[in-house]
């Protein structure tokens, strides 16, 4: 199959590649099986260093990865240089931990010893998405690797060349060949690598749809699965917030990747005494906002991914606005070549309108007024999806207690929903199973072995 590559700045189609055959995908698969085996025997103080090796790639070639994120999908140079950043550190925190976080745990019972032991499933797909290229799949990758797996990378199609560079970062840094590939294949083909018997688990990050499909797939395969899906994470502002603090935060937290973050702010539920002042300074935030060439450091305003996320972007506002929602900047797509659409404020939402009841992908904010701090938590839980969300006040045992109540996998007091390697990440509801990042996301894909001694005697 032919797949085309575009560039959401343009709009122009850049290069064309084929998807691999069956065949082919078997082959790696098996490749990856052989170089496991060995990798499994090796001690882990000898895997260690080259996940430092691999902080080291990743910062040599910063700038030369971070142009190619840019060009590929879309996302502003400067955030493509820390997202390069962020995957070095992240290769240093599981350097630093990992002999800790898999070291064998004692349990006190009846018989000799008890130890329960930490191992390597074996062959580990995953499937990632374009949004955040480099550390989707490293956030996969560096704690399966450090575990004693082999990874499988099958990209978004429209990221070949992060694709073909995360390899290239490994191979540098001196892992075995054939431990971590990547895979240019259809969807409809990686049935033959979700069977396979070499292959424990499939790590996921996509749409709440994509990882119905894959859990089935993983389910009648009896696979582990590791799914991180959609959001709606509501960014709270409680009536004592001080309102800079808020704005700031919300212009961050909505803006990242364009707004194109599963756990970007998403909707903006502001008591009554704050909700005005908020909404109008957030439009003026937004309308100063530089749309242009993600490539240049002074653009303050990247495309979308592609023509259907535009699309479906601009539906949802036009769908809210007729329903009774008021723009107070933002709202048609911006006449230029390629992706873009304004930095958007809407009020007057409620809850049942597009852009506050569907996940919206894009940089635009719904607020919704609430008279006090029960109907903020009640509307910030009604949602199917619950990967993450964050409350602003002053007050922080207030924040902590809302926090507290938030049905997320992560919930944040005064910042924006990020992802940390030293903190699990993840979600509930239709956001997804599973964990990754930290001890937690490292101990997803191995066997965790119970090993029980007695003695050898008669009763």
């Amino acid at each position: 199959m032919r797949v085309d590559c575009v560039n959401p700045s343009t709009g122009e189609r850049r290069h064309q590649y084929e998807t691999m055959s069956q065949a082919t995908l078997e082959a790696a698969v098996e490749r990856a099986a052989s170089a496991q085996r060995a990798w499994r025997e090796r001690p882990l103080r000898e895997r260690l260093p080259l996940f430092r090796e691999l902080a080291a790639v990743l910062r040599r070639h910063g700038d030369e990865w971070a142009a190619l994120i840019t060009l590929e999908m879309g996302k502003r140079i400067a955030e493509s240089r820390a997202e390069l950043e962020k995957c070095a550190w992240l290769a240093e925190v599981y350097a630093d931990n990992g002999e800790a976080w898999l070291a064998e745990e004692a349990v006190v019972a009846d018989g000799l010893r008890h130890r329960v032991l930490f191992q390597p499933l074996g062959v580990v797909l995953s499937i990632m998405p374009w949004n955040f290229p480099f550390w989707q799949a490293m956030r996969f990758a560096v704690p399966a690797l450090l575990a004693g797996n082999a990874g499988l990378l099958k990209h978004a199609s429209n990221v070949p060349g992060c694709a073909l560079a995360i390899a290239e970062a490994f191979a540098e840094a001196g892992f075995p060949p054939d431990l971590f590939q990547t895979l240019f294949a259809a969807h409809q083909d990686l049935e033959v690598v979700i069977t396979s018997d070499v292959v424990g688990g499939i790590s996921l990050t996509g749409s709440t749809a994509a990882g119905a499909r894959v859990a089935a797939a993983a389910g009648a395969a009896l696979k582990r699965v590791v799914l991180e899906l959609g959001g709606s994470d509501p960014f709270v502002v409680l009536d004592d917030a001080d309102l800079d603090v808020a704005v700031a935060g919300a212009a961050l937290g909505r803006l990242i990747c364009t707004g194109q973050s599963c756990i970007a702010a998403k909707r903006f539920i502001v008591q009554d005494a704050l909700a005005d002042a908020f909404a109008e300074r957030l439009a003026e935030r937004f309308r100063a906002l530089r749309p242009g060439d993600p490539a240049d450091a002074d653009t303050t305003l990247g495309p979308l991914v592609d023509e259907s996320a535009l699309r479906v972007l601009d539906d949802q506002v036009q769908r809210s606005v007729a329903a009774g929602a008021r723009l107070l900047c933002g709202g048609e797509r911006i006449d230029r070549p390629g992706f873009y659409y304004p930095a958007t404020v809407l009020t007057g939402v409620t809850p049942e309108m597009a852009v506050a009841s569907e996940e919206v992908f894009g940089p635009v904010s719904p607020v919704l007024r609430v008279r006090n701090e029960a109907e903020a938590l009640a509307l910030a839980n009604a949602t199917a999806f619950g990967l993450g969300a964050s409350v602003w006040t002053r007050d922080l045992e207030r924040g902590e207690r809302f926090a507290r109540a938030l049905e997320a996998g992560s919930v944040f007091v005064n910042s924006i929903v990020k992802s940390d390697p030293r903190m699990p990440f993840g979600g509930v509801k239709k956001s997804g199973i599973g964990r990754e990042l930290s001890a937690y996301g490292l101990r997803e894909f191995v066997n965790v072995k119970g090993l029980s001694v007695y003695a050898h005697e008669r009763a």
